[in-house]
């Protein structure tokens, strides 16, 4: 992911591209007044947004920020730290938004210091910009626990993007990382470590995780379900020490305990950024302090933000920044009468399969009374805390999906005696329109908060879509940016459409086009290719009138897999269709190497081959050797130029591609079974090995990886891969659709066998199955979701014929797929462009 973004022509300038001074500030056209923003965060971007709707043209702005990049969304750095978004779709405001509406945007930054008397800001670099009003919008700092060893390399906050960028960098590399703090920014690292491969151990000083925003029961069931993604919890445990000497290389604890760790995650939470105020003379607490319309101690100074202290209060959560923002951009624009009087406040953890929701105040106490439903076989928990008829807080695990509605009653402090029966039950228990969600939707008030991740309420949605004519989901997104960050909101809005135009609202089509070049689905598309013998990318684009000439970077790859899928030997592989992992062939790292890996079949090798590993890394220098989790061993480090060559002498010891990076076969684990194990039952290592020897270099819609456990403990985790073999001691359970990535899954029994054959042909049938029907980047697991376990049991355990001709055409494919593509590129010379090679190799 390139965090290194250029700026563009215009007033969106990086911080050494020009010098401003007044004159040059007013020289554009008439006088308006100078708003200086110093932090361009959510805070401060929101005020500037709602400033620019409110009163356009009224200032000129000139927005500082500390951190290189444009505005974007800090509180989906989780999504990021786990894979599931980019650094470009967290973005808020690109550099062509601030260049649209004439804003100079001065990137990497900081301010230093404000001189009130001449009413100017200094930056670090000695800028000095005039201001009529200046907006303090710095945010927050996460707190270090003051014990020996915090300052060690390797003690991490979770606070920006280089945070994430330094979890990822450490996470590369694999280890232990201990995660400090089981409030919401802890264990959204803990998870984000977690996927990225790290074992990860979660310290938290109280008793249950997220005692802030949840009870003991919520608490306890989000921890069993961390521990059952792999995630160790230890709560009631105090910190001591960080140990180590040159960085980081343990946590003791004070009950003497010592966990291991490469990386430290401090995130017990954190502190207003207010020293910038503080040298200004501004009056602070525990923040900047500020009035009911963000004003501070300077009249003509403004703050916002995690900064500032208001009423006594400091806040972390974005939906109060959002009301502060609206409030300071209603008076920067003249109005009168708006006042910030503080928040309550809802949270919602950002962990991939974890519902939970909380708001209010769930403490309980004198006067109050809990309702509370538990479902434990659903894993479901809700709580409500009532007092004089009214809702206090809420509390819900495993269903979220009326807490818009808890958060609207609890806000507008409505008095809920009427429904208090069975309120607990959802919105609309037991009338006409219960379980009509767009029903639901239409009760909601306009104050009801629809997006939490960028502050959108039903009245603002509502009124984009009457005002401008918005249609669509998309539209919605870019007008009001509802659903446009984590997109948990998506269906809502979706609802909200319907419910706004009535019949004027076409549902988005429930099968999704394949890309934005077609409005045909990806099973249409395959099933065209067949049944009217395209044989060419050309042939689909014209046959299927896509309205790109040539494709996209979304749909060619995808047409290249089906295409070779469907005429073996008669299509030709389209080497610039594929990602440059496969065009490569080698794995592209963070800093632009390569990793290698080379095959090992079943997970056996000889001493030739690690002769011939080892004299590659000391020949060429490669850093980092790294037995895998597939059991093979990982080169890292590998320049693009020397790949070819490092192939070649692998090639010379007998060692082929181990397809780490292709939409293929990757790996089959095996344990040593019964040659070895005195409780193996069967030969799990050799029939590991044919297994690999029959589906290996084949095309497949995403990742395939296989193993054969020797019995059923189990050892090589047979039962969470796209295909595992158990042996038993009257045969082989052979075991389909696991997954053991992001969401984890167990597999399905498919059959039980005798044979190593009838093992072998079930497989290959499986595997030219899933070729034929998924769709392209489907893994097994959720294909095997999709089309269910009964329609695969009857094309292969039910139908022997069928089986027997997906075998063959499997078997047939794999003739013209199994071709080293190391060799070809080391010996042949195939491609050699791509390694921008300066001599041949040889």
């Amino acid at each position: 992911m390139d965090m290194h973004l250029s700026s563009n022509n215009g007033p969106a300038v990086e911080s050494d591209a020009v010098e401003l001074n007044e004159a040059e500030l007013r020289s554009a056209g008439p006088a308006r007044e100078r708003l200086v923003v110093v932090g361009n965060g959510m805070a401060g971007m929101k005020t500037v947004e709602e400033l620019l709707a409110k009163a356009p043209g009224r200032y000129e702005v000139t927005v500082f920020g500390a951190e290189p990049h444009p505005n974007y969304n800090r509180i989906m750095l989780s999504p990021v730290l786990a894979g599931e978004k980019t650094f470009d779709q967290i973005v808020l405001n690109s550099r062509d938004w601030y260049d649209a509406n004439g804003i100079t945007l001065l990137t990497g930054e900081p301010v230093e210091g404000i001189d009130r008397a001449s009413k100017t800001v200094v930056s670090q670099s000695g800028r000095v910009v005039p201001y009529d009003k200046l907006l303090i919008a710095t945010g927050s700092m996460p707190f270090i626990i003051p014990v020996p060893g915090s300052t060690l390399p390797g003690v991490i906050g979770f606070r920006d993007l280089a945070d994430v960028d330094a979890m990822l960098a450490a996470a590369a590399k694999g280890g232990r990382a201990v995660v400090i703090g089981g409030g919401l920014l802890g264990l959204e690292a803990a998870n984000g470590l977690r996927v990225k491969g790290m074992e990860v151990t979660v310290v938290h000083l109280m008793p249950t995780l997220m005692e802030r925003q949840l009870d003991p029961s919520a608490g306890m069931l989000l921890q069993r379900e961390l521990e059952r993604r792999g995630i160790e919890v230890l709560t009631g445990a105090d910190t001591a020490e960080i140990v180590g000497e040159d960085r980081v290389g343990a946590v003791r604890l004070k009950d003497g305990r010592e966990l291991p760790a490469d990386i430290v995650v401090m995130a017990v939470g954190i502190r207003p950024n207010m020293a910038l105020g503080k040298a200004a003379g501004l009056d602070c607490g525990r923040g900047i302090r500020v009035d009911d319309q963000m004003r501070t101690s300077d009249p003509s100074i403004y703050a916002v933000g995690e900064c500032v202290e208001h009423r006594g209060v400091t806040w972390g959560l974005v939906a109060p920044l959002f009301e502060m923002a609206k409030v300071l951009a209603h008076d920067l624009a003249g109005g009168e009468g708006a006042a910030y009087t503080g928040s309550v406040t809802s949270t919602k953890l950002k962990v991939t399969g974890v519902d939970v929701f909380s708001a209010g105040d769930f403490s309980g106490g004198e006067g109050t009374e809990d309702i509370v439903f538990r479902d434990a076989a659903r894993g479901i928990y809700k709580r409500l805390v009532l007092k004089d008829g009214k809702l206090l807080g809420a509390v819900l695990y495993g269903d979220t999906k009326d807490g818009a509605w808890y958060f609207s009653l609890l806000k507008d402090g409505a008095d809920i005696s009427a429904e208090r029966d069975t309120m607990i039950f959802g919105q609309g228990f037991g009338s006409a329109d219960a379980g009509d969600p767009n029903a639901a939707i239409a009760a909601l008030p306009d104050s009801a908060e629809i997006c939490g991740c960028n502050g959108v309420c039903k009245g603002t949605i509502v009124k984009a879509i009457t005002e401008k004519g918005l249609t669509s989901l998309d539209e919605v997104k870019a007008h009001t940016k509802a659903s446009a960050s984590c997109g948990g909101c998506a269906g809502t809005v979706e609802r909200l459409l319907a419910v706004t135009l009535g019949d004027g609202f076409t549902a988005a089509p429930k099968v999704k086009p394949m890309c934005k070049c077609t409005h045909h689905s990806h099973d249409a598309v395959r099933a065209a290719i067949v049944e009217r013998g395209l044989k060419t990318m050309a042939e689909v684009f014209q046959a299927m009138e896509w309205t790109t000439p040539d494709g996209c970077a979304s749909c060619r790859p995808a047409l290249n897999y089906y295409l070779l899928c469907a005429w073996p030997g008669e299509y030709r592989d389209d080497y610039q269709s594929r990602y440059i992992n496969e065009r490569a062939h080698a794995n592209i790292q963070k800093d632009g190497t390569y990793s290698v890996v080379p095959r090992m079949w079943g997970g056996l090798t000889s001493a030739a081959e690690l002769r011939a590993i080892a004299d590659v890394v000391d020949k060429f220098a490669i850093p980092t050797v790294k037995v895998t989790g597939g059991q093979r061993i990982d080169l890292f480090g590998v320049k693009k130029e020397d790949l070819p060559a490092v192939w070649a002498d692998l090639n010379a010891a007998g060692m082929v591609s181990g397809h780490a990076y292709a939409k293929g076969l990757r790996t089959v684990k095996t344990c040593v079974g019964s040659e070895w194990c005195r409780f193996g039952t069967q030969d799990s290592t050799g029939l590991g090995v044919k297994l690999e020897r029959m589906t290996w270099g084949t095309w497949t819609p995403h990742k395939v990886k296989l193993a054969v456990s020797g019995c059923p403990r189990n050892c090589a985790e047979a039962t969470i891969k796209d295909l595992g073999v158990v042996c038993i001691d009257s045969g082989y359970e052979l075991h389909v659709g696991g997954n053991g990535g992001l969401h984890v899954r167990a597999c399905d029994l498919l059959v039980r066998v005798a044979t190593e054959e009838e093992v072998l042909e079930y497989t290959g049938a499986f595997m030219q199955l899933y070729r034929e029907e998924a769709r392209y980047l489907e893994r097994t697991a959720p294909w095997v979701e999709r089309v269910g376990l009964d329609h695969i049991k009857a094309a292969l355990v039910d139908d022997p014929e069928r089986r027997r001709a997906l075998n063959a055409r499997f078997l047939f494919s794999q003739t013209f797929s199994q071709d080293d593509p190391w060799a070809e590129r080391a010996a042949k010379g195939v491609d050699r462009h791509e390694f921008n090679l300066l001599a041949e190799v040889g």
